[in-house]
């Protein structure tokens, strides 16, 4: 789990690539400019997997557009990535899922969908699940 003390990750890196952090109470400017770049990010990734869906379904794709469409591709999962990582960490808290639960994912996304030896974990609030 993240150390919440740590602060809030930011959708984007220093010049030198390294994370970059926010401590406070979430509502302030660069709080916000970071709730809309998440935005950005998330409807870019859209926008993208719609055109990646048009381009495969084409007969005559050349190898330098696959090249192209796979770096931008990997570019959005890494952004839609950090996101996750940055909402996730600010979840109330966790914990580990039973035996029981493991069995209704496993149901629910198939065999096949669920890797072996990952632990997942249900977010609670308040005493609730969040599904």
């Amino acid at each position: 789990m993240t150390d919440r003390r740590a602060g809030r990750l930011l959708p984007w890196t220093s010049p030198e690539g390294k994370p970059c952090y926010l401590v406070g109470d979430g509502t302030g400017y660069v709080s916000r400019l970071a709730d809309e770049i998440e935005d950005v990010h998330l409807a870019m990734a859209d926008d993208l997997l719609a055109h990646a869906a048009g381009l495969l379904a084409e007969r005559r794709v050349t190898s330098a557009e696959l090249h192209y469409l796979a770096l931008r591709l990997t570019e959005c999962l890494r952004d839609v990535k950090r996101v996750a990582e940055s909402r996730g960490a600010r979840l109330p808290c966790e914990r580990e899922l039973t035996g029981e639960e493991v069995g209704d994912v496993a149901a629910h996304f198939g065999r096949g969908g669920v890797r072996q030896g990952v632990v997942g974990h249900v977010r609670q609030r308040g005493g609730r699940d969040v599904r």
